[in-house]
């Protein structure tokens, strides 16, 4: 096996985990404590990215940074959206369609860094819209549900930062990106537990959980970075990490049992392959990718 494809598979397996740990902690604490306790996780790939990253000091470096730190807050809000959308609805569910968030960031791109989009992308983007659509429960003809809506504002939030983030490489490594990225998770996690404090009588099995929630994510970004440095090519590898809910869903529905009917079945087949159209760009994407979303 070629090393950036050992760091791929790292890859996948890490968000797909991820994208369900959070589960279990649901009865026991509040989504956004989840995001302030998972915080613990992040620590030792934010002193692995510290370690590999290359320092700058100019001015152009100081907006990559605030760039890049711009977009962990944003995704930190993102996460807490996310976890209370997992919470309400099937893991199997909520996974492939907040996968969707580059949807957002394309669209985005194009209006503000004025990118060009293939045809193929466009695809992709009317093929989330139809996942979208399959997703959303039949017989509800007024509102949006409360999981649908926090899951939406979690792909929006996710999409935005991949822009943020992705304009953060124009000034800095992909390195230096995910570390400023990261780091953006420690004052979000202070402020909350300092507006929530988590209970004494958390148990030491929940703040586990929600260190592993914290180590998955941001080992993601630490492997998909070493598949880049590796030789891996970028338009294999960008569509190949947006397709973590190929781990995710088979673990909901064999670890939580969760039943899936013809028409999420449709809705997972269309997000899944709409987040491959959307990864595909003529120009090898920058190292300094987002998580899911992340997204």
């Amino acid at each position: 096996m070629a090393r950036w494809a050992f760091w791929m598979l790292l890859t996948l397996l890490s968000w797909g985990v991820w994208a369900i740990l959070s589960r279990p902690l649901e009865s026991v604490v509040s989504p956004a404590q989840s995001q302030a306790m998972s915080t613990l996780g992040v620590a030792p790939i934010l002193l692995a990215l510290w370690l590999l990253s290359e320092p700058s000091r100019t001015a152009s470096s100081n907006r990559g940074r605030l760039l890049a730190f711009g977009s962990g807050l944003i995704s930190s809000i993102g996460n807490i959206a996310y976890y209370a959308a997992l919470g309400d609805a099937k893991a199997a569910t909520i996974v492939p369609l907040t996968a969707l968030f580059p949807v957002v960031t394309i669209l985005l791109a194009v209006r503000v860094l004025h990118e060009r989009v293939t045809s193929i992308q466009w695809m992709g983007v009317a093929l989330s819209l139809a996942a979208i659509a399959f997703f959303y429960p039949p017989g509800q003809q007024r509102g949006v549900s409360a999981w649908m809506l926090a899951a939406l504002v979690a792909l929006v939030l996710w999409g935005v930062a991949s822009l943020m983030q992705k304009a953060s490489t124009l000034y800095l490594s992909g390195g230096a990106s995910a570390f400023w990225f990261l780091l953006a998770f420690v004052p979000i996690g202070v402020g909350i537990l300092a507006w929530q404090p988590v209970s004494s009588t958390v148990s030491s099995d929940a703040w586990a959980l929600a260190t592993a929630l914290g180590f998955t994510l941001a080992f993601g970004n630490l492997t998909l970075l070493l598949a880049y440095a590796a030789g891996g090519k970028a338009a294999v590898i960008a569509p190949l990490s947006g397709l973590y809910p190929l781990v995710s869903i088979p673990i909901a529905i064999m670890v939580f049992g969760e039943p899936i009917g013809g028409r999420e079945l449709a809705g997972i087949v269309l997000a899944l392959v709409a987040v491959v159209l959307l990864a595909y760009a003529p120009d090898p994407p920058l190292a300094g990718r987002l998580s899911p979303e992340g997204e």
